[in-house]
């Protein structure tokens, strides 16, 4: 099958994107309508690229719902790509960037929004000049106009890719995941002037387009890189390969012990076996490949479970998940100790500290694996690893400390010989590894981000580290990483009918 969305070349320019039938999923959104629209994505069945694998379709009918009356909703695409093992969305605005903005102009007709907002990462140099150049392209060629398009550049931090942190990022703020949805709590900071002249704030929208606060709709870039084909080639299309409930392609990462690291397109339901082997080269020489992990965001994945379809369903009934596809493979050199480490050690230094279980429990199981990886713990030790992974959800308003509690108990779970191993003082102290970020990843090797190493949980990279968590450091701070790049909005009075704007045009 011929890949979809990732072209083998990166797509120079409007002309060659139009050329090679770009721009048709926009002519298709102008005939059909936003309710339409919405009633292709839900026919077609995409599933959010993301991680969580939401449907589209019910995403973008609960923004539709939930239109302010005076003030038009904002589009967001989620191009703050950081989980550990993925580097899809990088690369698909490296070769088709095209087809990402495309996406985005169509989400703007059928949420009525005036705002695209690309939210990228400071450190994606590359990528953001690529998506400001063809910004001004589709600009001078008439595809924006009535649509502001932005790209915006956000903090490092882990958390400003979960979508409602992104949003405070973008409202310039630190990146602390909120507990209302976008399209509850959206990007517009909305103020209304009353009778008194007194300013009062509107914070969350209401269905119906009862309220003055408008939503915000947020996609991924692979996900929204996915709609104009949809609406192009019709439902019925994008359902020929993948499952029934994941139709589709999926866009895979492959890192770690393999030949060779790399991003590929597969079709949803290929055995993950294969995607490693068709994407990464398979095994090293001489070595056998033991485990895959979906970056730190689900357990662990087996041996004897590699030929697992790559579907939000399967994998799910093996006690893991899709997540956004990026694969970090382990063969028969790898001590799980140090993995288990790692990764606790990444999740609790990314932790904002809101909820206090999610950051204290967190740096406890990192000191006690450190310990066993160290072979200087007891079976004591092992048995607190277990009790602070109970405890560490508790009051947890975002996934994060699901992410500890799962990962490292499905590692514990699986590798356990390893652990003992250390405790009975079996095996000598392993080296700490790596689990980070990609930085970039060329010419079949991914380069990690080193600044990890030295990241402290107050998210400085100090010497010591403060012992305060971020919210503590953070959040009384005026505008930390910037001013808001959409200032408040005062408005004097509602009015019955949004000032929508006109529908972007294609060509």
């Amino acid at each position: 099958m011929g890949a979809r969305l990732l072209p083998a070349a990166p797509i120079s320019n409007l002309d060659a994107y139009v050329s090679a039938g770009g721009g048709r999923g926009l002519d298709a959104a102008r005939r059909l309508g936003p309710a339409a629209i919405t009633e292709h994505l839900l026919a077609a069945g995409l599933r959010g690229r993301g991680g969580a694998g939401f449907p589209t379709g019910r995403k973008w009918a609960a923004v539709q719902a939930y239109e302010s009356s005076v003030v038009p909703a904002t589009v967001v695409v989620n191009a703050a790509e950081g989980e550990p093992g993925s580097f899809k969305d990088r690369s698909l605005l490296r070769q088709n960037p095209y087809g990402v903005l495309e996406g985005a102009l169509i989400a703007a007709f059928a949420v009525e929004a005036d705002r695209v907002v690309v939210a990228l990462k400071q450190s994606f140099a590359e990528e953001t000049r690529r998506v400001r150049g063809v910004i001004d392209e589709l600009r001078g060629a008439g595809w924006v106009d009535g649509v502001e398009v932005i790209a915006f550049e956000g903090p490092h931090e882990y958390l400003y890719g979960e979508e409602t942190a992104l949003l405070e990022a973008i409202d310039g703020r630190p990146p602390f995941p909120r507990v209302a949805p976008p399209y509850r709590h959206g990007v517009e900071e909305v103020e209304e002037e009353d009778d008194t002249g007194k300013i009062v704030e509107f914070v969350m929208a209401s269905p119906g387009g009862e309220s003055v606060a408008p939503p915000t709709l947020v996609d991924n870039v692979e996900t929204i890189a996915n709609v104009p084909l949809i609406l192009a080639e019709g439902p019925a299309w994008f359902r020929a390969v993948g499952t029934d409930e994941s139709p589709g392609t999926i866009v895979c990462t492959v890192t770690g012990a393999t030949r060779r690291h790399g991003v590929g397109e597969v079709p949803m339901g290929t055995p993950l076996r294969r995607a490693i082997e068709e994407i990464g080269g398979g095994a090293r020489p001489g070595r056998r490949i033991v485990a895959a992990m979906s970056g730190v965001a689900n357990p662990i994945v087996p041996e004897e479970l590699l030929d697992t379809p790559l579907s939000y369903e399967a994998m799910e009934a093996i006690g893991s998940g899709l997540g956004a596809a990026g694969f970090i493979v382990f063969d028969d050199t790898t001590d799980f100790t140090a993995v288990a480490h790692a990764v606790s050690k990444f999740l609790a230094v990314e932790s904002c500290g809101q909820c206090t279980p999610c950051k204290q429990d967190g740096l406890a199981v990192v000191k006690l694996l450190d310990r066993i990886r160290n072979s200087d713990a007891s079976d004591g030790d092992l048995a607190a690893v277990d009790d602070r992974l109970r405890t560490i959800t508790d009051g947890a308003r975002c996934f994060l400390a699901y992410q500890q509690q799962r990962v490292i108990a499905s590692i514990v779970e699986r590798f356990g010989d390893d652990f003992r191993a250390h405790v009975s003082d079996d095996a000598p102290p392993v080296e700490p590894v790596l689990i980070a970020a990609i930085s970039d990843l060329r010419d079949g090797v991914a380069a990690l981000d080193e600044r990890q190493r030295s990241k402290q949980p107050d998210w400085t990279f100090d010497p010591v580290n403060s012992g305060k968590a971020p919210v503590e450091r953070l959040g009384g701070a005026a505008h930390p990483y910037g001013p808001p790049l959409i200032p408040p909005l005062v408005v004097e009075e509602s009015t019955d009918t949004p000032p929508h704007p006109p529908v972007p045009g294609a060509r």
